[in-house]
């Protein structure tokens, strides 16, 4: 079966504004004449991912009425959840491999291409020089990165709790879920859901208010292998006027 890819895209980008507004954050252009999210789905069908599902909250209307071509899922609760409890909005695309995106994020082909060839149960891009991406870049501090932590080749921990002597890279909002993978998360995130609803789920007051990274670490302690792709740069995150100010200088994305 062919690679489905779930495209998370929300939130309304509080730290964005004023640019997000009246739009959320994958529809803002100027970068290189286009959209953030034209980039991503270019990047996507350059590695033959066609099937594409967007998860969308904050102004949804505007990301279909612009792109009629994907699968849409509207987390109705967007401003009272996060990213994890977002995804699992698409459940019915995790029968199968699938990559899942930020959608405030645009990496090179070549860095989904590397992925679209792991055969690692959960693979994540993680950038080995992320450090350098924080010189200067004053409006989203550097205790606000998805950390890392590796041993032995793989993935231990991931959270923004991680101190920066442990932490092996950030992990970029990028990851790629092997279909044996996606069902024993699809199961176990059922099965637990209702537990944690009022209790911690790792790093997090309670599974609606979990990150991504929340259930690689769930997934590491199920045993599931989670493994890295490391990359150096090759990748922009647009979360403040200033990350996009940079992104538009520097044409780190050309």
């Amino acid at each position: 079966m062919a690679t489905k890819a779930i495209i998370i895209g929300a939130g309304r980008g509080i730290r964005m504004m004023p640019e997000t507004e009246s739009y959320p954050k994958c529809m803002i252009d100027g970068l290189g004449g286009r959209r953030v999210l034209d980039w991503i789905l270019d990047s996507l069908i350059s590695v033959k991912v066609d099937h594409i599902a967007f998860v969308g909250g904050y102004h949804i209307e505007k990301v279909i009425a612009s792109y009629p071509q994907l699968r849409y899922y509207h987390n109705d609760k967007w401003d009272n959840n996060n990213v994890l409890e977002s995804l699992f909005y698409a459940e019915p695309e995790m029968d199968s491999e699938f990559i899942v995106s930020y959608s405030d994020i645009i990496c090179r082909s070549s860095v989904l291409k590397r992925l679209m060839d792991s055969k690692a149960d959960v693979a994540l891009v993680v950038d080995r020089n992320w450090r350098q991406r924080y010189v200067g870049r004053t409006a989203h501090p550097i205790t606000q990165a998805e950390k890392v932590a590796v041993r032995d080749g793989k993935v231990v921990e991931a959270g923004k709790h991680l101190s920066l002597e442990k932490t092996y890279g950030e992990f970029v909002g990028l990851a790629k879920f092997s279909e044996l993978a996606a069902n024993q998360m699809r199961r176990h995130y059922l099965d637990v859901r209702n537990f944690y609803l009022e209790r911690p789920f790792h790093q997090a007051p309670n599974i609606r208010e979990a990150y991504l990274t929340d259930m690689f670490e769930e997934l590491v302690d199920l045993g599931v292998l989670v493994e890295t792709i490391d990359i150096w740069g090759e990748w922009v995150e647009l979360d403040t006027p200033q990350d996009l100010e940079r992104a538009r200088r520097d044409k780190v994305i050309a």
